[in-house]
């Protein structure tokens, strides 16, 4: 075991040994030249002066930066850092030294960390002002029409007030899903786990989104037909809508007389892998990491020109960790993309 030798002991000790040397000195100089005295006595008052030396340099050297760190413990406690407070203060300079730079090195990455969220609040904020308002001044502006003598003529009026509705109908369904997310963020996701065929829920999905995929001429499919059911264990509704959100995204950014293919695979550990892959204009890699943040567009006018509250894939995301599953991207721009998650298999 090797022994750490404090600072504080080696200034004391080569200090004493110096004031020991005077000492000898002085007494060797006065016995040889002055008045002879006893080597025992020379010793003896040379060791006393050594143990005496050590100790009250020793004592003063400690209360001398004690007194000078406690200081900086007690400003540095200002900034309520936990680690600062509960350590007993230390006078030894290199531990010290590694204290101070690890906090502040801690305070650095809070700091950057603080800078970094204020900067998603900022753009969080503007992407809500953002969704909302476009909305909002479409509902004001036909409204606005209206009340300015628009409404005697019976087929302006009622073109306009559905108009309205559709701007009403996109307001709803952003509050909606800013509702959800927020209940999803805070931890607030109850699950109504239950075992169910995700073959006959990805057919309903299907069902309910083949008229929108007509418009664009996109082909709905299956990569295979299933004979047999797949019973997975997890929230029915909830992944309904993670298929649904997934599905009406590939549409969304389908292309022309395109396809949005499903497949489902089994994995290792009772776990199947759902796949939802187009093949559309795909995703250029800057924007893969992003895809998942609130209200993040690739295209930001296309996008809004789609609807949608541009929350569809962080709920995706909130919902399938919620389940303790994963989600994976994969894509290549000008070629298509391929969404895909797991999901634990019934036995």
């Amino acid at each position: 075991m090797s022994f750490n030798f404090k600072k504080s002991y080696k200034f004391a000790t080569f200090s004493a040994i110096f004031i020991s040397l005077f000492l000898l000195i002085l007494f060797l100089f006065f016995h040889f030249f002055i008045a002879e005295i006893s080597f025992h006595l020379i010793f003896f008052i040379v060791f006393s002066s050594f143990i005496f030396s050590f100790f009250a340099l020793q004592y003063r050297v400690e209360k001398f930066i004690y007194q000078r760190v406690k200081k900086i413990y007690d400003d540095v406690s200002l900034l309520e850092t936990s680690s600062f407070r509960n350590q007993s203060i230390t006078t030894d300079m290199a531990t010290l030294t590694k204290e101070v730079q690890k906090f502040a090195k801690d305070k650095k990455l809070e700091i950057e960390t603080l800078k970094i969220r204020e900067e998603y609040r900022r753009e969080f904020l503007g992407n809500v002002s953002h969704e909302l308002k476009t909305p909002l001044f479409t509902v004001q502006g036909y409204l606005l029409t209206l009340l300015d003598g628009a409404m005697d003529d019976k087929n302006i009026r009622k073109k306009y007030l559905q108009r309205a509705e559709k701007g009403v109908e996109r307001l709803i369904y952003i509050v909606k899903d800013l509702d959800m997310i927020t209940k999803l963020e805070t931890g607030d996701l109850n699950l109504d786990l239950s075992e169910f065929d995700i073959i006959e829920v990805i057919q309903n999905v299907f069902d309910l989104l083949e008229m929108r995929a007509a418009k664009k001429n996109i082909t709905l499919t299956f990569d295979t037909k299933y004979k047999e059911k797949i019973v997975v264990f997890a929230d029915q509704e909830k992944i309904q809508q993670v298929v649904t959100n997934l599905v009406m995204n590939s549409i969304k950014y389908g292309k022309e007389k395109g396809t949005t293919e499903v497949s489902v695979e089994n994995l290792v550990n009772n776990k199947v892998i759902v796949r939802i892959t187009d093949n559309g204009e795909g995703i250029e890699k800057k924007h893969i990491s992003r895809l998942f943040e609130r209200f993040y567009r690739v295209d930001k006018s296309g996008a809004r020109s789609e609807g949608g509250s541009g929350l569809g894939l962080a709920i995706v995301k909130h919902i399938v960790e919620g389940h303790n599953e994963k989600i994976y991207i994969e894509s290549e721009f000008g070629v298509g993309s391929e969404f895909s998650f797991t999901l634990e298999k019934v036995k």
